[in-house]
């Protein structure tokens, strides 16, 4: 293993660490999901049991997957739309992005102007170190 690459591999996070927020999601989304599995057996068996029958797998598991998608259409959808919505509004570059965006730079360049430091020639700086031109 070259140098550069064990570097990198001290520098990557844990995978716990990298992808904590997935698995805290992942643990809350199963907790829920279990949750509701027990809890709609016991009301499709209280209620099999109020009209005299047997409880039935066979009867259970469609009402249980049909109840699941429903909760997933009416909330993960909405959040899936929101979140790719933004994300993709934030890409093309909405009015409200780059608004916000021009107001950060104009905010950046009055406080180099306000330490006596030309913007423009800031850019300049930047983007040499960038090219690798500079120190």
């Amino acid at each position: 293993m070259s140098e550069s690459a064990a570097d990198e591999e001290k520098s990557r996070p844990r995978f716990h660490r990298a992808y904590s927020f997935g698995i805290v999601t992942a643990g809350f989304f199963l907790v829920s999901w279990i949750g509701q599995f027990v809890f709609q057996a016991i009301a499709v068996r209280n209620e099999a049991a109020q009209h005299g029958s047997p409880f039935s797998w066979a009867d259970f598991y469609p009402q249980f997957l049909a109840s699941t998608f429903e909760n997933w259409q009416s909330e993960f959808l909405q959040l899936v739309w929101q979140a790719a919505g933004l994300m993709l509004f934030y890409f093309w570059g909405s009015s409200q992005s780059r608004e916000g965006e021009e107001r950060v730079e104009a905010k950046i360049d009055a406080l180099l102007e306000d330490r006596g430091i030309d913007p423009s020639g800031m850019d300049r700086d930047v983007r040499a170190r960038a090219d690798g031109k500079g120190s």
